[in-house]
């Protein structure tokens, strides 16, 4: 299965649910649904191995060490840094070229700015490996607590502090959406760092804007499951995200990369029937656009 637009193929991100426990039987359902893309955890030594001798792609595979890549201690970071510098040259020989992370601290009560160097110091670091395997640090920008690189003003700062055009971008737009930011501004502004694509999309309520606002918790009301009492994450399709537009960018600037669904969706997350058709349903969409 592919875009209409840019003819990029599409998969999924494997979170676990029940039905993608088993990796074969997880496999041979994305064969059979035509699905050409699958983005593997932190097990990607064994479970891009299997995908890619299945003749499907591996979208991403997720590095194993987050937090202790930005950790306080320098000895700490070191370790950090050689264990997933070993990973990155096992997945890489495979075939696998990018690799995910969250820019998250080891302890997210330190002043942004602080944890800012020791992230800067263990990827500068770590550049080498990339460089030396053809491989693309892809970070998505999640804004959870603590997290270092979600907007504009920090995704420019690690590339500026940073330079090693292996050190990329997962783009994600649900995130931006949710946050206030333009996703097709960000997009045209680090097109050239765009290595790999989540397909989610984020749909803002505005009834609930209105009724909750956005700074306090809700009082009686009830967040919706990835999501807040004002937006929640949806499938693509069910968000606000122009498809069409983000795959012509992508098109037009040679973007070889694949789109992978990220399932996020209060209405397709109770069942694996439910999960199976969000991912379905999201990669028909995107196949339209």
């Amino acid at each position: 299965m592919k875009t209409r637009t840019g003819n990029f193929p599409i998969g999924w991100r494997r979170r676990n649910f029940d039905w993608e426990k088993n990796l074969d039987a997880m496999i041979e359902w994305a064969k059979a649904n035509d699905l050409d893309v699958i983005d593997v955890g932190r097990d990607g030594e064994t479970s891009a191995k299997a995908v890619i001798d299945a003749g499907l792609k591996v979208g991403s595979a997720d590095l194993p060490v987050w937090q202790e890549m930005i950790s306080p201690d320098a000895g700490k970071r070191k370790d950090a840094v050689a264990r997933n510098a070993e990973y990155i040259n096992n997945v890489a020989g495979l075939g696998v070229r990018n690799f995910f992370m969250c820019m998250l601290p080891e302890d997210r009560e330190r002043p942004r700015a602080e944890n800012f160097g020791y992230m800067v110091d263990s990827y500068g670091e770590l550049a080498a490996a990339f460089e030396a395997n053809d491989a693309h640090l892809v970070i998505e920008g999640w804004p959870g607590p603590g997290s270092l690189v979600c907007t504009p003003e920090t995704y420019g700062a690690l590339f500026e502090q940073v330079p090693s055009k292996a050190m990329g971008v997962n783009y994600d737009p649900s995130h931006l959406l949710r946050m206030g930011i333009d996703p097709l501004r960000f997009l045209r502004e680090f097109i050239d760092r765009v290595y790999h694509v989540h397909g989610k999309d984020c749909y803002i309520i505005q009834e609930n804007l209105y009724r909750y606002g956005n700074l306090q918790e809700p009082t009686f009301g009830k967040p919706f499951a990835y999501g807040g009492m004002n937006w929640r994450y949806t499938i693509p399709g069910h968000g606000l995200t122009d498809w069409i537009e983000v795959c012509t960018q992508l098109k037009e600037h040679g973007y070889s990369g694949a789109i992978s669904i990220e399932l996020e969706d209060h209405f397709y997350d109770k069942t694996d029937e439910a999960t199976q058709l969000g991912v379905l349903q999201g990669a028909r969409f995107l196949a339209g656009c």
